[in-house]
């Protein structure tokens, strides 16, 4: 796969989780009377409304302006360091893990800069104990990892003729961190 399709794939994807997760919102924001008290789908699934000021599970939640702008800016830094990720990645899987995780992450960035916080909606339950509420884009960052994991551990390890153990034939560097550079 060339830079050029591993970008394509990579975008689509990001591309589907992005709207998928605004549209998304955008019902759950229409509906938010409704939502309010929350609306009980299944015995363990509910659509509520809620706004994270924070990052995973609320945290670091903040209503200070400048604590929002560097989620933003955190938020930017890392989806900018996905997209040079992406552009060097040689699988299909990978990319489109890569994606989900960009598409996600823009989702969410999106909700921060217009709304101030992150629009939740769904909510999981069992024996009243509720998982903190998530959306769309928390899903795609979230499968879009697990993804990369799969990347991850599906590869084969295998040894190059300096005795190093590599990965998908990219050299690993296995001198151990707490030596200086003058002792490699």
């Amino acid at each position: 796969m060339t830079r050029r399709e591993s970008l394509q794939w990579g975008m689509a994807f990001a591309l589907a989780a992005f709207l998928t997760d605004q549209a998304t919102k955008a019902a759950a924001l229409a509906a938010a009377p409704d939502l309010a008290q929350g609306v009980e789908v299944l015995p363990f699934f509910n659509l509520v409304l809620a706004h994270n000021r924070g990052v995973t599970f609320g945290l670091l939640a903040t209503d200070d302006p400048a604590g929002r702008w560097l989620l933003i800016l955190l938020t930017g830094a890392v989806t900018a360091g996905l997209l040079v990720w992406l552009v060097r990645v040689q699988s299909r899987l990978q990319a489109a893990a890569l994606g989900l995780v960009i598409g996600g992450a823009l989702g969410n960035l999106v909700d921060r800069l217009r709304h101030g916080a992150v629009t939740d909606f769904l909510d999981f339950h069992v024996q009243g104990y509720h998982w903190p509420a998530f959306n769309l884009a928390d899903s795609g960052i979230v499968l879009g990892v697990l993804l990369l994991l799969v990347v991850d551990l599906r590869a084969p390890v295998t040894q190059q003729p300096s005795g190093k153990p590599s990965v998908d034939g990219h050299p690993r560097d296995t001198t151990p961190l707490h030596r200086g550079r003058a002792e490699r």
